[in-house]
């Protein structure tokens, strides 16, 4: 199948970045090279662009959209995972960069690839593995996890109101045979919500899935953990752009974004800051940037992005 992908709030993004011609940029979550195509369209012979994704898939499609620019700019494309930018920009002997962008959240390659396990809407391998040299897959964490664990990773993670109930429906469902389809996990995820609030709220299984995706990938746990890091990496007015799609996510890179503007730990009634922390930047977004009206329209997939914005001194 062809890695198709629209990307979301492309033009806020790449206005976002306050492109440099003869910057340096990074893409942690590259896809088929969307964003990434709009950044090189705008570096001079003297800019070089660094794309990073940890799908194969992805990494042959973005080599492929951005052959126009390899004669034209530096472009080095890495399989790796964008918690490793530090370590990728030192091997490449780059100190600093002029912008970083992250579109989190599953593609919509992944998505519409059934034996890639991540939709509930076809009957496919429990997997959902964004790189696939990952052993573990979905089918380990329903079929091994303590029914606390899963509990614990379907409300937090999926902020499913019926996460006690899937749960332990879960666990006696694998007593009598492993579960390893899709399609088998949607029943018993079905079996689990009450008739009536399983037609309010879009599918059953929606938040189930995204919550044991999340789980397997570490998806929040490594944002929480990059953030600052990618901060560091900045220029003097380097800016990093993260789009996310989930109300989890928004919360990390907005309470990060905060804290690197204002670090400031001293009680409010100090007169004056003794802690000695000083502000990394400004946030350019005080309020997240939305898809509009138009975007909806053209990409039902666009409609929970946030795009967040961070400025380095």
């Amino acid at each position: 199948m062809e890695f198709s992908h629209k990307s979301v709030l492309l033009k806020e993004t790449i206005e976002g970045l306050h492109i440099k011609e003869d910057g340096t940029y990074v893409d942690g979550t590259l896809g088929g090279g969307g964003h990434a195509f709009y950044v090189c369209e705008r570096l001079s012979g003297k800019g070089r662009f660094i794309g990073i994704d940890q799908d194969a898939a992805a990494i042959e499609a973005a080599g492929i959209r951005l052959l126009p620019y390899q004669d034209h700019i530096q472009i080095d494309i890495i399989r790796d995972n964008y918690q490793k930018i530090p370590q990728v920009l030192k091997e490449l002997g780059i100190s600093g960069v002029d912008g970083i962008v992250l579109d989190l959240g599953v593609s919509s390659y992944q998505l519409d690839t059934p034996e890639r396990g991540f939709t509930y809407r076809v009957d496919a391998p429990l997997d959902m593995r964004m790189d696939q040299r990952q052993e573990k897959t979905a089918k380990d964490i329903i079929n091994e996890y303590p029914e606390a664990e899963l509990y614990r990773v379907i409300r937090d993670y999926g902020e499913e109101r019926f996460a006690k109930n899937i749960a332990r429906h879960i666990c006696e469902a694998r007593k009598n045979k492993v579960i390893e389809t899709t399609g088998e996990l949607n029943d018993i995820i079905k079996a689990a919500i009450p008739i009536r609030a399983r037609s309010a709220g879009g599918h059953p299984s929606k938040r189930t899935f995204q919550a044991v995706r999340i789980e397997l990938n570490q998806e929040l746990t490594i944002l929480e953990q990059s953030i600052d890091q990618m901060i560091d990496l900045l220029n003097p007015r380097g800016r990093i752009c993260i789009i996310t799609f989930h109300s989890l996510e928004d919360r990390i890179v907005k309470r990060i974004f905060r804290t690197n503007e204002n670090p400031c730990t001293c009680p409010p009634d100090f007169p004056k800051c003794v802690c000695g922390k000083v502000s990394k930047g400004k946030v350019i977004t005080k309020k997240p940037i939305l898809p509009s009206e138009q975007e909806l329209e053209d990409n039902k997939r666009s409609k929970s992005a946030k795009l967040r914005i961070f400025e380095k001194a």
